[in-house]
């Protein structure tokens, strides 16, 4: 019996140390893929901060190749992107409330899906549920020229979200 239990204790101990976890602030900075901060004031006065990772294509294709069309993405790398708004807005024309959202995408060549979703700390999308969502909208992708290395997120204070990489952009509205 007391060899089953520091088998049992011994097992938890290694299964623990395998799962992954964010690594500290300053491991963070000095990653391949860096992190990254957008914030901006939206018509309505809510102020809207997104936390990402910048990627780089390193002349891989990147939509329907490092990142599967039809899967969930975790929208950057690393730690899941958050959104965070101070109060409700709407996000193409749907009511969003003020909070902190992991960011995600479902890519596919014709429509994205954009996510948001209550579980905002959390490591890349590995453990992402979709019973966890508060809100999904569409938007159409377009192509983009030049071609764009680094995956980059910017916000204007006109509302506008713009995702960008490769050969491919992805825009919402937040009001």
């Amino acid at each position: 019996m007391r060899f089953s239990l520091l088998l049992l204790l011994a097992l938890g101990f290694q299964l623990s140390a395998c799962s992954e976890q964010a690594p500290p602030a300053e491991e963070r900075a000095a990653r391949p893929s860096p992190p990254a901060t957008v914030s901006t004031t939206v018509p309505g006065g809510a102020h809207l901060t997104i936390r990402y990772s910048r990627p780089s294509a390193k002349d891989r294709k990147v939509f329907g190749g490092l990142v599967p069309y039809g899967q969930v993405w975790r929208t950057g790398a690393n730690e899941a992107t958050t959104f965070a708004v101070d109060r409700a807005v709407t996000v193409q024309g749907q009511p969003l409330p003020a909070g902190k959202y992991a960011l995600f995408t479902i890519p596919t060549e014709k429509e994205w899906t954009i996510i948001f979703n209550n579980t905002a700390t959390q490591w890349g999308a590995y453990e992402y549920q979709a019973a966890q969502d508060t809100l999904r909208v569409q938007a159409r992708p377009t192509a983009r020229t030049p071609r764009l290395e680094q995956f980059t997120i910017s916000a204007s204070p006109t509302g506008q979200v713009l995702m960008a990489w490769e050969n491919t952009q992805v825009a919402f509205e937040v009001q």
